[in-house]
């Protein structure tokens, strides 16, 4: 009978869907304990993982309620369970979690403890010390030698920028994966200032010494760089290689997509293009680097057609997705196009606007001289606050030589403002200049000394 109820809890478990209400894992757990089996390590992880999952405010509550439960019992030498948690639960509950059993001392950890907690600070900001600490601890008990935790810690320190200790930990591994060369490779990829250093150590890689070859990962990773740098040649040599080594590469989504992104990005959109309408696969990735391409060359009107042949694709669109779409109707001055995408990101898509969004909208208005307009969006919208939103209609007053709203708006950015910034004061000394008000210029400049400020600036071409 036990035996069938274990069966029978553990059914319960593996079926569980996302869907179903914190209740339904209640309910389950209430029957794992009615039958005894809350010492059964593969039902209580199952349902550790269940709780993790659920968004309910007290879900983790109850997780670790099972695993401190578990652990009052004789299973100290088995960290199992414990690894479960640390795995599935929100980074820093991860973290606060793993101390508090290092503080007991009553638990033997094993590799993957210190794998998935290192995991945790490598999705946490601001954990370098905690990560520096548990580094430590690794290397005190002896277990730095295993591949997986190396690697995590160099994806810990570059997710960190802290560069020199990733490259320590990788110059000392004597093993290294696929998984290992992408952690660095991705992390330098990641930052234009480190790109290069990522397509150094794709050739490094590429060499073959080290028996290890680039896989899709890598390849995707390398293209960024190549995007962020605008390096075509080298973008170009690439592709080169992917054609030799990836065969039927018109059916891989995320190297198209990857090329895509790179050859629009490096100015060659019409074979960004090509490799697009050749590709058999797209998903929204690949939709949003075609707009996304359009939109940097000033092609709105093609950016919202590929807009309408992906949404009747049945490929739904996602909040970049309309990033670039507006930013396509910004460069090209489509106002009315722009405002209505707008409004069916909220209204059809459910899309909530996030500040790049509005951003979007506001250069739109400024770019054609809609200032009031600019300004009522900003208040209607109840965006007030974004100081980035105001500078970029200071801007556009600028350009406007509009000195009435220009003042009102550089009065709301420094009232906004924790502590003055030079900068604003510029701003609003340009857009003086720019209609002869000479006297005010002179006004800014001393309110600049007053307080301390450079006043030694290039202030006529700020905005140029």
């Amino acid at each position: 009978m036990h035996t069938l109820q274990r069966l029978r809890c553990l059914s319960l478990l593996q079926n569980y869907k996302s869907s179903f209400s914190t209740n339904h894992i209640i309910q389950i757990h209430s029957q794992i304990i009615s039958n005894g089996l809350t010492q059964s390590p593969s039902i209580v992880a199952q349902l550790v993982e269940r709780y993790c999952a659920s968004s309910a405010p007290h879900a983790n509550n109850y997780a670790r309620l099972i695993v401190s439960q578990f652990y009052s019992h004789d299973h100290k030498s088995n960290p199992y369970l414990l690894n479960v948690l640390i795995r599935c639960a929100p980074p820093t509950d991860s973290i606060l979690l793993f101390a508090h059993w290092v503080s007991k001392a009553t638990l033997n950890f094993d590799d993957f403890t210190y794998i998935f907690v290192l995991g945790a600070c490598a999705r946490r900001v601001k954990t370098l010390w905690e990560g520096l600490q548990i580094h430590c601890r690794v290397i005190k008990h002896g277990v730095l030698s295993n591949v997986m935790l190396q690697t995590t810690l160099i994806h810990f320190y570059v997710n960190h920028n802290v560069f020199a200790f990733a490259e320590k930990v990788f110059d000392e591994m004597r093993v290294r994966t696929s998984a290992t060369w992408n952690s660095l490779i991705a992390g330098y990829c990641s930052q234009i200032q480190h790109a290069r250093d990522g397509l150094l150590l794709f050739i490094n890689m590429l060499r073959g010494d080290y028996g290890v070859k680039p896989n899709d990962t890598t390849i995707v990773c390398v293209l960024s760089a190549v995007s962020r740098l605008g390096s075509l040649e080298t973008g170009v040599s690439i592709h080169g290689y992917i054609i030799k080594t990836t065969p039927n590469i018109e059916n891989d989504v995320y190297i198209g997509t990857s090329l895509v992104d790179m050859y629009a990005k490096c100015g060659c959109l019409d074979t960004a293009l090509t490799l697009f309408h050749k590709m058999c696969y797209k998903n929204v990735l690949t939709y949003t680097a075609m707009v996304s391409g359009l939109a940097i060359h000033g092609k709105g009107k093609q950016a919202l057609k590929l807009f309408t042949n992906m949404t009747e694709s049945g490929i739904l669109p996602n909040s970049v997705t309309f990033t670039s779409l507006l930013f396509a109707c910004a460069q090209s001055g489509l106002l009315n196009e722009g405002l209505s995408l707008f409004q069916i990101m909220k209204e059809k898509f459910h899309i909530l606007p996030l500040p790049h969004h509005y951003g979007c909208i506001v250069d739109l208005l400024g770019r054609i001289g809609h200032l009031g307009e600019a300004y009522e969006f900003i208040m209607s919208e109840k965006v007030e606050d974004d100081v980035v939103l105001w500078r970029s209609l200071m801007h556009s007053c600028r350009v406007h030589n509009d000195i009435v709203m220009g003042e009102k708006v550089a009065m709301i950015v420094m009232n906004l403002e924790n502590y003055e910034k030079s900068e604003d004061f510029v701003a609003l000394s340009n857009i003086c200049a720019s209609v002869g008000r000479w006297e005010d210029v002179e006004v800014v400049r001393e309110m600049m000394n007053e307080k301390g400020m450079d006043t030694n600036l290039a202030i006529s071409t700020v905005f140029a």
